[in-house]
Formats: structure tokens, C-alpha cells, sequence
């Protein structure tokens, strides 16, 4: 994972699982929507704002999702989210969904979104948003390091 994370934890609803019992799959979209939204206001800012104050809109271009175990009725999920990459008129993120009982790894994924103004055209991220994730990523590509470092070498 790179970049700075946040996590945000959700309990499984019963209306959200299938026949089977099982989470259904379009809900892990929806939960990366959750941390995404929550990433946003730990960076100290939030979605909302984007669009009011600056007219501008992050338009889902991708998603992406790997499902590696079920989610379950009544499960605690553990959503991390981190800033992948930004670019002028792009912002990546990336996450994991991991059980918070035992910390098994649910799904990982990834949105790719464009940057986009009241008239839905691409446009350029404003420069107090692209200073705070070019921010995050630096600081969760020092802790990557500092992570790193810390870990004993095997042979």
C-alpha cells in the first residue's frame, strides 16, 4: 500500500449479503465510496466541499475489485484507503477490506476517477486539493520507508 491510509470500520447489514449469506458483490463498491469519502476528511476536507465551494467533481472512470473471502451477515469490515497517484485532471485510490476479527484480507481494489467541473468537462484538480494529496503521498511514502527499514532482513 502506498501513500497515507485511513480506515474506516462498517458492520455488515443483512441487507446487504445475498441468498447465500454472503456480502453481495456491487456492496464492496460502495464501501470503497465510504473510504474514500472518509479519506477525504482526514486529508481535512470533504467531498461536499470539492463540489460546492469549488465546482469541481472526482467522476469514477474505473473500479476494480479482487474478492479474496466472504464477507458475512454481522461481520465488522475494516475499509483502508490511500491515494495511489494524482495527476492534473486524475486522482487514484486503492483499498483493502479486511475483517476486523481476525484481519483476514475480504477484497482489494482500486477507483480511477477524473476530475471534472459543473459542466462534466475534465478539468484541472485546484491547486489547495492537489497540495494536500501530493502531501499524503509523500508522507506514506516515508512511512513506507521508515516500515521498511524496521523489518529484520530473512535469508
Amino acid at each position: 500500500m502506498s501513500g497515507h491510509a485511513s480506515q474506516v470500520t462498517i458492520r455488515v447489514r443483512y441487507a446487504e449479503t445475498d441468498q447465500m449469506g454472503v456480502v453481495y458483490h456491487a456492496n464492496y463498491f460502495v464501501w470503497f465510496e465510504v473510504g474514500r469519502v472518509e479519506f477525504l476528511r482526514q486529508l481535512g476536507f470533504s467531498y461536499k466541499d470539492m463540489e460546492q465551494q469549488d465546482g469541481c467533481a472526482i467522476a469514477v472512470v474505473d473500479a476494480r475489485c479482487r474478492y479474496k473471502a466472504p464477507a458475512r451477515y454481522d461481520d465488522e469490515v475494516v475499509v483502508r484507503t490511500h491515494l495511489r497517484n494524482v495527476r492534473e485532471s486524475l486522482v487514484h485510490f486503492g483499498y483493502e477490506l479486511l475483517r476486523a476479527e481476525d484481519g483476514k484480507l475480504l477484497a482489494e481494489g482500486e477507483t480511477t476517477h477524473v476530475v471534472i467541473g459543473p459542466d462534466l468537462k475534465k478539468r484541472s484538480i485546484p491547486e489547495k486539493y492537489m497540495a494536500v494529496f501530493k502531501d499524503a503521498i509523500e508522507k506514506g511514502s516515508t512511512e513506507a520507508r521508515a516500515v521498511s527499514s524496521e523489518q529484520p532482513v530473512r535469508s
